[in-house]
């Protein structure tokens, strides 16, 4: 069921329900590039328009420091950021809250394919502008 409190809630539950379908059939133990790969056939598959890794340059002072990749970008609206690990930590949080404000979009879903249960989270990013923590607001979906 879409939670309207959320914004592009029916997106992210789109993008979810696409994870579950790629971890019920695959498990987990893979490479996280098999789950990217199988991610992009099932996201394909229900219409959705979405982008694979994605380069992003990176600033500090108005100087370009570098750059990162994320996994995906759908409908231009939500990041995702996907791990395989047995347990999701707050460096991989750090890491899609970064990317929020690099690619300064408000919406982005962290998907764990390396436990036996799929893992979510869903993050909003509130403020782009604000460089303070407290802009960033993480919610399960």
């Amino acid at each position: 069921m879409i939670n309207e409190k959320y914004k592009y809630s029916d997106l992210t539950e789109k993008i979810i329900g696409c994870a579950m379908k790629v971890h019920s059939f695959l498990g987990n133990g893979f490479p996280e590039v098999i789950y990217q790969r199988s991610l992009a056939i099932e996201l394909k598959k229900s219409g959705l328009n979405f982008s694979r890794e994605i380069e992003q340059s990176v600033y500090y002072d108005d100087v370009l420091v570098g750059t990162r990749i994320v996994d995906f970008k759908v409908e231009e609206k939500v990041l995702i950021e996907l791990k395989a690990v047995s347990e999701l930590n707050d460096q991989h949080y750090a890491q899609i809250i970064n990317y929020l404000k690099a690619f300064k979009l408000e919406i982005g879903l962290l998907i764990n394919f390396g436990s036996k249960s799929l893992q979510f989270k869903r993050f909003i990013s509130s403020n782009l502008e604000s460089k303070s923590a407290k802009s960033i607001n993480q919610n399960n979906q």
